[in-house]
């Protein structure tokens, strides 16, 4: 277990952001995390974080999983003080960081993600790991389920699939596995692309259409120009933005914005 003082950060607000769906709330302010083939339990009081890992871990993979080397108070202090709107969203969800996920598990879940709400894409994705992850343990005898490998999931078939509740999507997930592995799009390639090239080449696989290709370039490329527009943040930029959201003014960090955007639209109260 280690200790960290972090500011602008939330693992509750994280785990209500949208972008991550194998983060469990185990208690008040306890929360334990999968990401690829690893798994943490973060608690938190105020600005006090623990992680249940050694110092070299946090270093090696949740430092960076979390985006904690990046100081969000430079975003939060570019936004225009007369658009109350999106002031009052930022200082609601200051404690929302942009996660750095792993490419092949960010395709596969928004694949799942499209027509469905955030239970049950949390579902799906467990039922995935459950059935086709590899089972591993923590130090201390957790059990969790590391995300499948894409030739894992391009041998299963799509009666498989649809039996994880995955729907039409099983299709989806299953050709884009093939393509995957067929060569087709190289994961390592897209990694290194600019963001422009790196939508066109998600565009390519079967079931990814804009808005999904935008949500993995920000959850797992951190690209964070991209600008994920859903039904949410339709309605809100119909609202507040009838001329068009100011892209300009936060070139390059459009990604933060809307995920300011997004947790106010779905939790105005909290």
């Amino acid at each position: 277990m280690i200790v960290k003082e972090i500011k602008n950060f939330s693992i509750s607000q994280i785990d209500r952001s949208g972008q991550c769906f194998r983060m469990v709330k185990l208690d008040e302010g306890i929360y334990g995390v999968t990401a690829a083939d690893r798994y943490v339990q973060v608690s938190q009081e105020g600005t006090r974080v623990c992680f249940s890992c050694t110092e070299q871990e946090y270093k090696e993979f949740w430092q960076q999983y979390f985006d904690l080397d990046t100081d969000y108070e430079t975003y939060l202090a570019q936004i225009d003080p007369q658009d109350k709107y999106l002031s009052d969203a930022a200082r609601r969800g200051s404690g929302i960081r942009i996660l750095r996920q792993d490419l092949w598990e960010m395709i596969v879940t928004f694949l799942i993600s499209q027509q469905n709400t955030i239970a049950r894409i949390r579902r799906c994705v467990q039922n995935i790991c459950e059935k086709f992850g590899e089972e591993c343990f923590t130090p201390d005898g957790i059990s969790y389920y590391a995300f499948p490998k894409p030739q894992v999931l391009a041998n299963a078939s799509e009666e498989e699939l649809r039996a994880c509740n995955l729907g039409y999507r099983s299709k989806y997930v299953l050709r884009t596995a093939q393509s995957i592995i067929n060569g087709e799009v190289s994961l390592d390639a897209v990694r290194s692309m600019t963001y422009d090239d790196a939508r066109a080449e998600l565009l390519k696989l079967y079931g990814i259409g804009e808005k999904v290709s935008a949500c993995i370039c920000l959850f797992a490329l951190h690209s964070l120009e991209a600008f994920p527009v859903d039904t949410h943040i339709r309605q809100a930029l119909e609202k507040h933005y009838p001329n068009g959201f100011p892209h300009e003014r936060y070139s390059g960090v459009q990604g933060v914005m809307q995920q300011y955007i997004f947790y106010q639209e779905l939790f105005p109260e909290v």
